[in-house]
């Protein structure tokens, strides 16, 4: 249990591991000032299917959020890191534009990382780090799909400053930890990316980022001690395969 952040307010209690996911909250929980603690979650040991975990979210997938001062005084409970982004900055009132034309400008880029660039970087990842021999099309698909992504959002940020414009919100906190995380494995040179290499470069700079980062090495070395002391039947129920794959 890791108290991440100091400041007034109840303690928001955060499930979680040093995914781009988890990331992705930590920042702006940083860049509000709100104040939690990371709840680790054992991905290799089969956390996320406890029913205690279940009750939170039924999906058995961090991270999850329980805010001790919901909408109504009451704690409540948001999973998915998207909609857990939206709740936060409607919270505080901050990172997401007011204006209907704005707020769709912005959501749709919060969107595209939900629906695409996480799952194909995500994807890539799995099959270069843990694919199977004879994985070489599905590495191929997802690295090439992760690549065209980038050159996506290097259009975008080639015409404004941040992913929905003048104003840093919260698709450019989804965003930036799949591109800081993931770009090195996935071969995307941002020299050859300038406006993406840019905007990258300027968000770490941000006190609240760069405090992110800090905390990064401690929790990704801790998850990587949990993965190593995993056995094969938690390899095989997290990924799906062997017993636990569903297939015909």
């Amino acid at each position: 249990m890791t108290n991440a952040v100091a400041g007034p307010g109840k303690v928001i209690d955060l499930y979680g591991l040093s995914s781009p996911n988890v990331m992705k909250v930590v920042i702006l929980l940083e860049e509000a000032g709100l104040p939690f603690r990371l709840l680790p979650i054992d991905i290799w040991a089969g956390d996320q299917f406890s029913d205690d975990f279940k009750a939170l979210n039924p999906n058995s997938k961090a991270p999850v959020i329980v805010d001790p001062d919901g909408p109504d005084g009451a704690p409540f409970t948001v999973f998915e890191s998207g909609a857990i982004l939206v709740y936060l900055a409607e919270k505080v009132g901050r990172f997401i534009p007011a204006g209907p034309a704005a707020r769709y400008a912005m959501l749709q880029w919060l969107m595209l990382q939900m629906a695409s660039i996480g799952p194909m970087y995500g994807q890539a990842t799995h099959f270069r780090r843990s694919g199977p021999p004879g994985s070489e099309y599905s590495l191929a698909r997802y690295t090439t799909e992760a690549r065209r992504l980038a050159d996506v959002l290097e259009v975008c940020l080639s015409q404004a400053a941040y992913l929905a414009g003048d104003d840093y919100s919260i698709a450019d906190m989804a965003t930036y930890p799949w591109i800081a995380l993931y770009h090195e494995p996935n071969g995307i040179d941002l020299n050859t990316l300038p406006s993406l290499k840019r905007w990258s470069e300027a968000i770490a700079a941000r006190p609240a980022v760069a405090h992110v980062h800090s905390l990064w090495a401690e929790w990704a070395q801790n998850d990587q001690t949990r993965r190593g002391k995993a056995s094969s039947d938690g390899f095989d129920r997290l990924f799906g395969r062997g017993k636990y794959a569903r297939v015909d």
